[in-house]
């Protein structure tokens, strides 16, 4: 598939008004947008197949739509470091980080370097990035050790950004550590316990959602405790 066939395999499944529903859901981008549903866009993402070299046309046309498709047609083995930075600086909504860090950067060897690296990273969706893509491979990677996800919960509990794309990032990562991993669930819920007593309003904020969500009974039936 061409960039120009993507394009226009986009363009007939979008829908009237889409745009304007996007900020219905918190989607509000710089990029110009045609207004489409993410299945819609996976419809067109399997027809492509994977294709590294259209991911990086797509993702430099511009278009909301062209970058989440981008995502999931990119091949994970040929993502690198350089390019994880260059397409987390362009991140300006919550959709098409997540996407990014959901459908593509957890399947790479860099992925837990990165989070460590953003975490770190002033832009707002460049750190909302590091804890999705946290919470990402947390849901995902099986294979990863406890041990490897243990030593990023002080990035977690030191987090105290108030803009909400950034602290609900920090919440999906703890719950998703402590949801997945039976093993660390004791841990994340006394992470969660500490933030919720803190003084920090974004931090008392994280460990409040967290908590209610790492208690729930079907959490604790999923995971046998």
């Amino acid at each position: 598939m061409t960039l120009d066939e993507a394009v226009e395999a986009l363009r007939r499944r979008a829908r009237r008004g889409g745009p304007e529903s996007m900020a219905r859901f918190g989607i509000v981008t710089a990029q110009p947008a045609m207004g489409m549903r993410v299945d819609d866009i996976r419809a067109v993402a399997r027809a492509a197949g994977r294709d590294h070299a259209l991911a990086l046309q797509l993702w430099d046309a511009g278009w909301y739509e062209t970058r989440l498709l981008a995502c999931f047609v990119a091949d994970p083995r040929q993502v690198t470091p350089e390019l994880m930075d260059a397409w987390a600086g362009d991140f300006d909504n919550w959709a098409t980080c997540d996407t990014a860090c959901f459908d593509l950067f957890d399947r790479t060897p860099h992925a837990l370097a990165k989070v460590r690296q953003w975490a770190a990273d002033e832009r707002e969706f460049v750190r909302r990035a590091a804890f999705a893509l946290l919470a990402s491979v947390a849901l995902h990677v099986r294979t990863l050790p406890d041990a490897e996800l243990r030593a990023l919960l002080p990035l977690i509990e030191a987090a105290d950004d108030n803009r909400n794309f950034v602290r609900k990032g920090v919440s999906w990562a703890l719950r998703a550590i402590g949801g997945k991993r039976a093993g660390l669930h004791a841990e994340c819920v006394a992470v969660a316990g500490r933030m919720a007593a803190s003084a920090g309003p974004a931090k008392r904020w994280v460990g409040k959602d967290a908590l209610r969500d790492l208690q729930r009974p079907l959490v604790l039936k999923r995971l046998g405790l």
